[in-house]
């Protein structure tokens, strides 16, 4: 095991404790500093460095020393995948680890004697994570994390979740139960437009000279970039036209899967996409994104016809298929007008809106 170690002047009283109690359990240490007592040094630097090494999986967990705990601990949860807490008792570093299963521990100078490092340090080293709920929980956590429209991942992929008033309003309207199947149909359509606006919102540009009836002018235009939308049958269908209306002239393809109701698993059934999809950005659609194995597999068959630049644009999703579809495809940027809690023991999002198949064509 290695362990990422990094501390301030406040700090510094406890790295001796720390380092002697880890050679004892034979842990490696990657030291990051402060390597020596300076009054002038800021808790930041240390604690990016050693939280990156943990985040990059250069270590396997970390531990940060400050005046407090607290300072040390904020800066390190500003690295992508970083869940620190200050400790200053082995039952706060138990609960931390069970709980919310941390991977880098803080402790203050001022609040913990060097004698009781060991104590806390094997708390939080023995305590094996509860899972369960509290899986669920840090889920959430890391999906918020990831949510933006403007920084990619380190991993590859995007997950982007919109936060817009009108999209999320009609996010609401869509799953009541109680709304129609023509109130289903146009509300997708509309939510799907409103989302490939956004998405859209990073296309090059180009200059082009035109003549208005006054006099010739500059104007924008997009620069050469040919796409593509490919609904996975038999949901997808129904985002098709409202992204159609703001990119009337992308190519659609079709992806025909569906999933099997004992295995939950992908089978594949049609496969038809543009002759020059290799040349396309690709927007894969796939209303539910609930065990991501039918976006999963569709990703896939674009892959194997030559498609490259391909995102996956969703309803509503669920972590465990953003986590199944960046398990197997990690570069692909994944856009849903909502995330919700988990999936049911049935394969269905929960709170979720049903199966959107059937509220699209009331077949159900």
């Amino acid at each position: 095991m290695k362990i990422a170690l990094g501390t301030d002047h406040a700090g510094f009283i406890l790295k001796d404790a720390v380092t002697k109690f880890l050679s004892s359990r034979k842990i490696e240490v990657i030291d990051f500093g402060a390597y020596m007592k300076n009054d002038e040094d800021d808790y930041p630097d240390v604690a990016f460095k050693a939280s990156r090494a943990v985040a990059d999986e250069e270590a396997d967990a970390g531990i940060l020393l400050c005046g407090t705990g607290y300072g040390i601990s904020i800066a390190a949860n500003k690295v992508l995948g970083i869940r620190a807490v200050a400790c200053d008792t082995p039952e706060s570093a138990r609960r931390a680890k069970s709980h919310n299963n941390i991977n880098v521990i803080a402790l203050g100078g001022s609040s913990v004697n060097p004698s009781d490092v060991p104590a806390i340090l094997s708390a939080w080293l023995d305590t094996p994570f509860e899972g369960g709920r509290h899986l669920r929980r840090i889920n959430k956590i890391s999906m918020a994390e990831r949510s933006t429209l403007n920084a990619h991942l380190s991993s590859g992929g995007r997950v982007v979740i919109f936060n817009h008033p009108l999209v999320q309003h009609k996010v609401g309207i869509i799953r009541d139960v109680n709304t129609s199947v023509k109130q289903f149909r146009e509300l997708l359509q509309e939510i799907a437009g409103l989302m490939v606006y956004e998405i859209t919102r990073s296309l090059p540009l180009t200059a082009k000279e035109v003549q208005t009836p006054i006099e010739k002018t500059t104007v924008k235009t997009i620069e050469g970039r040919k796409m593509a939308i490919v609904p996975v049958l038999r949901a997808g269908l129904g985002m098709v036209d409202g992204i159609l209306q703001i990119v009337p002239n992308a190519k659609v393809g079709h992806i025909g899967l569906y999933r099997d109701p004992e295995t939950l698993k992908p089978v594949e059934y049609y496969c038809k996409l543009p002759f020059d999809i290799e040349e396309r950005e690709i927007f894969v659609l796939d209303p539910m994104l609930a065990t991501g194995g039918s976006s999963a597999a569709a990703i896939s068959l674009i892959k194997k016809r030559g498609g490259r630049k391909i995102s996956l644009v969703c309803l509503i999703a669920a972590p465990e298929g953003i986590e199944k579809v960046h398990s197997e495809h990690p570069e692909v940027d994944i856009f849903a007008a909502a995330l919700d809690s988990h999936l049911n023991e049935h394969g269905y999002i929960v709170p979720g809106l049903g199966d959107a198949g059937d509220r699209l064509f009331g077949t159900k």
